[in-house]
């Protein structure tokens, strides 16, 4: 890993502050803040440092991402509802030209047939899915070890 402390910027979309009351079936009873707390502890054991936001406003995701230019080394994000709307965030997310993972909670290619097409993935180095509330560590972990090398 590089000397300096990598930083990590995970995003989160809408709804996903409703996380642990809504369609626990499908999402699970784990809070976001609850996954937020397991991220910061993963972020100690990799000696990295990790700021999670959540917004249900596309304009405050676009301007997160282009705040991130130099000062981000790399992105998770869970676009939620806006992984199959959001020309505007998949071109933020070219724009800043900064490896970024985009995260599922359920695994949307199993799902309806509009949750299989992701504006988002296609500028991304690659997308976690179905693994619950361990998509995020996964993703995690994974854009750490890419941006090691």
């Amino acid at each position: 890993m590089k000397n300096t402390l990598m930083n990590i910027l995970i995003l989160n979309g809408p709804n996903m502050d409703l996380l642990g009351n809504r369609e626990t079936d499908i999402y699970g009873d784990e809070n976001l803040e609850s996954i937020e707390n397991r991220l910061q502890l993963v972020a100690q054991e990799l000696n990295i440092s990790i700021n999670c936001k959540q917004s249900n406003h596309e304009g405050e995701i676009v301007d997160w991402i282009g705040q991130c230019k130099n000062n981000v080394d790399g992105i998770i994000i869970n676009p939620a509802a806006y992984t199959h709307t959001s020309v505007a965030i998949r071109d933020a997310v070219s724009a800043v030209n900064i490896p970024t993972i985009e995260v599922h909670l359920s695994n949307v290619h199993a799902r309806e047939e509009f949750r299989r097409h992701s504006f988002i993935v296609s500028v991304c180095v690659g997308q976690i899915c179905g693994f619950g509330v361990d998509s995020y560590e996964l993703a995690l972990r994974g854009l750490v070890l890419l941006l090691s090398k």
